[in-house]
This record gives C-alpha cells, sequence and structure tokens, in this order.
C-alpha cells in the first residue's frame, strides 16, 4: 500500500521541476510513511511513498525490469500464483507489485486482466516512452489523472494535484450541485475542473504527454441471472468467500478486522476465525448515544462466538467536534457519508496495534442487501421508484439556485445497469458498483485508513467472489423484505451467534443529533464560510441550523457542516486550525 504520482511531459518541455516532484511526493507521505522513492527519465517521472505490507526487505519502488520501471498502490492478492505461471522470469523482489510489471512485458495494456486485486499502477517503457496507468476494476484504490502544461500528471488523491501547485484551487458548480444532493459525485470528472479519476477497472496508455488509448475491465458481468439450487449457491459461495479471505490475509505485518455487528462483518470474521490459528482482533466503534450500546453488544457477541480478541471504541460527541476538520480534509474527493467519522477512529485506533484490516464494504452490493433495491425491483404502482431520485435539498429551501441537472450523471449509470440482459435487481446493484461504490464507500474506507497508515481490504469485492454471486437467480438475494438472502443463510451455518435473521439496529451515527444540540453556535459559523455564501443563503443556512425537527434537515446540515470545512481545506487551501469551532472561526492566513 503506498501513494503513487508522477508526471509524463512532451519531449520539448522543460524536465520534471524537482520542487513539484518533492511538493508531489510531501502531499503523499501520510499514505507510505515506510520509504520514498523515485525514477526520472527524461520527461517521465515516477514518484512512490510506501506502506511496507509484503516484501518488508526488499520491496522498494520504482520496480525495474528491462527498459520498464513500476510504481503501485494496492495489493496483488494472487501474486504467488502469478510467479507460479511464469517461471521463466528472474524476479529480483518478493513484492507483490513485480509480477504485473512481467506481465505488462508480456501482454501490454491488457496485463491487467490476470491481476486479482486492489491497485493503482504506473508503468514507464522509456524506449517508446509510454505510461501505462491502472486502476482495479472494483476502484477500491484510486488513481487521478490531469493535463498540465507540456503534458500530464497523475497522483494518487487529487489534493497532491492541487498541493504541488500543478491543478488551480476550484469547484464545478455542477460537481458541487450533486454532491450536494447526492453526497458523492459520479463519473471521471472530479470536483476539481481539469483532475479527472482513472475509472474502475481502466488502463490508459500515455506518451509523450498525450493520452493514446483506454481500454477498461468491467468488474460486473453483463449477463442474466443463472439457475442454480440453494444448496449449490452455498457450497460454491462457501469455496469463494474462503478463497478470497485467505487471499486478503497474505501479509508480512500483522492483520485485524473492522467489525461492526452486522452481517458483512460477522461473515469476514467467521471466516477469518476458520482460516486463523490465533484470535483474530477486531475492532469495534460505538457512539455515547442512544441505541449504539446495543450494536456493541452485537459486535461483541459476535467477537466472542468467533473467539476473537474484541476492541471497542466509544466515539464522543467532544471528539468529534475536535477532530471533524482533520477528518473532512482527508476526504479531498469529497464523499459526505457520515460514515467518514467512525471509519477514521477505527483506523486511528487500529494503526497501534496493526497494518491491515479487513472489512466488510461491498457485501451489500454484490448479495443484494440495500432496502433501496426491493423498492427498485416493484412496479410503481406497488411503492416502486428509481434509485437515487431524490436529492437531500429538494424539500430543504437554503441553496442559491434550485438544482436541476444533478442525476444527469446517475442518469447515464442507470441507462447501461441493465445491460446483457440482467434483472432489475442485478440493474440496481450495477448501478451502485458503478458510482456509490468507488465513489462513496471505497473513497471513505481508502482515505480514512491511508490518514493513519492503514490498509483497508474487501474480501466482498473480489473477482472470485463476484463470479460466484453477482449472478445468483433473485430469490437468493432478496426474499420478500429480507436482503442477502444466500449470505445470511450461510452464516446461520456457519456461525448461528450472528443471528442473521434476526432484526438488526444498524451501524448509526448521531451527527444529525449533535448537530441540533450546537446548531445556535454552529449555524452563524456556517453560514458565513465562504463556500456555504456562494451556493446558499446565509440567512436561511443559520435558520435551519436553529430548527432541526426532520431527518432530512439534519442530514442537509451535516452536509452543509462537511462542505464549509472541505471548501476550506481544498480550496481555499487552510489547515484545520483546532477543533470544528475554532476552525470555522479562523480568518483566512
Amino acid at each position: 500500500m503506498s501513494g503513487i504520482a508522477g508526471l509524463i511531459l512532451h519531449p520539448s518541455s522543460p524536465a520534471p521541476d524537482q520542487a513539484v516532484l518533492a511538493k508531489l511526493m510531501r502531499a503523499l507521505q501520510h499514505r507510505g510513511p515506510d520509504g520514498q522513492g523515485h525514477a526520472v527519465v527524461g520527461r517521465v517521472a515516477l514518484l512512490h511513498s510506501r506502506l511496507a505490507v509484503i516484501d518488508l526487505a526488499t520491496g522498494d519502488q520504482p520496480l525495474f525490469a528491462g527498459a520498464a520501471a513500476l510504481v503501485g498502490n494496492g495489493e496483488i492478492y494472487n501474486d504467488r500464483e502469478l510467479r507460479a505461471a511464469l517461471p521463466d522470469v528472474n524476479f529480483s523482489s518478493d513484492s507483490d507489485c513485480e509480477p504485473p510489471l512481467h506481465l505488462w512485458a508480456r501482454l501490454g495494456a491488457d496485463y491487467a486482466k490476470e491481476l486479482r486485486g486492489m491497485f493503482g499502477i504506473a508503468i514507464h517503457e522509456r524506449v517508446r516512452r509510454t505510461v501505462t496507468l491502472t486502476r482495479d476494476p472494483f476502484g477500491i484504490k484510486p488513481l487521478y489523472l490531469t493535463s498540465v502544461e507540456g503534458g500530464l500528471a497523475f497522483a494518487s488523491e487529487a489534493q497532491a494535484l492541487l498541493e504541488s501547485g500543478l491543478v488551480a484551487r476550484a469547484v464545478r458548480p455542477a460537481a458541487v450541485e450533486e454532491l450536494m444532493q447526492l453526497q458523492f459525485t459520479t463519473g471521471a470528472e472530479t470536483i476539481f475542473p481539469g483532475i479527472q479519476r482513472v475509472l474502475p477497472g481502466e488502463t490508459i496508455v500515455c506518451a509523450d504527454g498525450h493520452i493514446l488509448d483506454r481500454r477498461r475491465i468491467a468488474a460486473v458481468p453483463a449477463l442474466p441471472p443463472e439457475s442454480i439450487s440453494e444448496d449449490e449457491a452455498l457450497a460454491r459461495l462457501d469455496d469463494a468467500l474462503t478463497e478470497s479471505v485467505g487471499l486478503h490475509q497474505r501479509s508480512d505485518v500483522p492483520y485485524g478486522m473492522f467489525l461492526s455487528g452486522g452481517i458483512d462483518s460477522a461473515v469476514i470474521l467467521a471466516l477469518m476465525a476458520r482460516l486463523n490459528e490465533r484470535p483474530v482482533l477486531a475492532f469495534t466503534a460505538g457512539f455515547d448515544a442512544p441505541g449504539s450500546v446495543k450494536e456493541r453488544e452485537q459486535a461483541a457477541a459476535i467477537a466472542k462466538a468467533a473467539g476473537a480478541k474484541h476492541e471497542s471504541i466509544e466515539v464522543t460527541e467532544a471528539m468529534v467536534w475536535r477532530h471533524l476538520p482533520e477528518i473532512v480534509a482527508a476526504m479531498d474527493d469529497p464523499a459526505m457519508d457520515y460514515a467518514v467519522i467512525p471509519t477514521w477512529f477505527l483506523a486511528r485506533r487500529a494503526r497501534q496495534d496493526v497494518k491491515v484490516v479487513l472489512t466488510g464494504e461491498g457485501g451489500d452490493e454484490v448479495f443484494g442487501g440495500y432496502p433501496r433495491y426491493r423498492e427498485a425491483t416493484l412496479p410503481w404502482w406497488r411503492g416502486g421508484q428509481a434509485m437515487w431520485a431524490a436529492g437531500s435539498f429538494d424539500k430543504v429551501p437554503v441553496l442559491r439556485t434550485r438544482p436541476m441537472s444533478w442525476r444527469d450523471g446517475m442518469a447515464a449509470s442507470e441507462a447501461r445497469a441493465g445491460d446483457g440482459g440482467r434483472s432489475a435487481l442485478m440493474a440496481a446493484q450495477a448501478l451502485d458498483m458503478t458510482d456509490w461504490l468507488p465513489h462513496d464507500l471505497m473513497l471513505k474506507l481508502d482515505r480514512c485508513t491511508m490518514a493513519h497508515a492503514v490498509e483497508g481490504r474487501t474480501p466482498f469485492l473480489d473477482r472470485g467472489v463476484m463470479d460466484a454471486a453477482f449472478r445468483l437467480p433473485d430469490h437468493l438475494k432478496l426474499r420478500g423484505k429480507t436482503g442477502k438472502w444466500i449470505l445470511r443463510q450461510w452464516l446461520a451455518k456457519n456461525m448461528p451467534a450472528a443471528q442473521p435473521f434476526a432484526p438488526k439496529s444498524g451501524f448509526t451515527v448521531p451527527i444529525g443529533a449533535w448537530i441540533k444540540a450546537q446548531g445556535h453556535r454552529l449555524g452563524p459559523l456556517v453560514a458565513v464560510q465562504p463556500g456555504i455564501a456562494e451556493i446558499a443563503y446565509p440567512d436561511r443556512v443559520e435558520s435551519l441550523f436553529r430548527n432541526i425537527h426532520r431527518w432530512r434537515q439534519g442530514f442537509a446540515c451535516w452536509k452543509l457542516l462537511f462542505y464549509a470545512l472541505w471548501h476550506r481545506r481544498h480550496v481555499l487551501g487552510l489547515p484545520p486550525a483546532g477543533d470544528v469551532f475554532e476552525t470555522l472561526s479562523a480568518g483566512r492566513v
């Protein structure tokens, strides 16, 4: 796990500026505090900031093979299998990122089809002066690209391109509208003008400062549901999950897992307990708020049933107000998911004991767990409705301009979601995997864990699990109002103490109640922030914070607070200046 960056300039351009390269490296240092490496050849520069997880002794990057050099961020889980398939290669390290370099030499831009893992990779071939950029199919690991004077620049985080001075700090109004309504932004274009995401599964070939070719590997098969019995599905699922968790546990450093008390993390824990001789180290976050005690009790009961060592942390209101500016600052590509709060605190606690954590992200998308999937499969006259049909500010009139085109990106993805004869349920799942999963959930996990130099791994987001689960018949995913049917059946068989069919309280963050309690202080501070004043009426914002009566009003206040802090850090370029109240009160310096 690491941070990567680089420049791809035209031969007529000046050589890469060392000061710019130094700024890029500093901006990514939190992602890789264990070492730094670089290679500058002609008008191409590759940078690497390393978090050592595999091959601690000889895994420094860039890695070299003939005329090619590679820097990578992530993990290649089938590293051992790839090495066995390349018996004629004389490997120079035990790094899991070396097999991709040799595969690229043989297969060219199609090399990523052989990889199983999470990754953002850059490969420079100095003879042809090409640079190949690749991102994993699920979008677990980030990679960004932008045009600069004389060519292109890339980095693991958008903020590195801003901090380097290569890209001006500004926002796209359409993306701001989308962010406020959805809580994340869709597609390749980020909120920053000119900065693009390398899309999940995309490989981009560049040379002399230009893009030559783009190709993409789909994470989700465009095929109809298959015919399979429940018993056959359970057996196949057991094999796929066991293999995936086994692969995701490959590490040369200590690892643990995040345990919420829900179905997905319970499945991961059950498999880890099966595969490990020593007790699994499980971390749970709870809150000093009503309802949170039950969540922690559920997690503790599951941990006990698995024989795990359970570490539970309580996140208090005071802790959130103190650290929220840091948490929001980590979300340079903004996702307003309030689950950033427990994820950030969990990663901070986990870093005391481990460098790697396995998580349950992706379970709802792969197995059909969200209630919105049921609504998306029903006809309108039975209460069915399109996913992501309503925006957060539709009934909260504080914005200066009524959002009109905020759903355009989602609609474009929606039009493709039903390809290949997918069922309505599969189309809903595919829609979420196109934007919600990479641009919200994976962003949250990546930024919050890497802020503390922790590697977050997602066994559900694996090619083998996807092949075993996505094309299952709808009735094995969604039955009545119960989602993730087959996964619950597997858990009932393998860890009945998790009570997978019992009602769950869910993992809640009481941010709305906390904002309401502090609304009289927060409202005036949020209302006058430059980012908020640009998009909303300050007097209405202040009134909203003082008069929170419904969930939607509290959620709108959370988004306004998030955006105020985010805009201050990533558009104005101002670092956190203490807690929430101190940061919002600080003048422009």
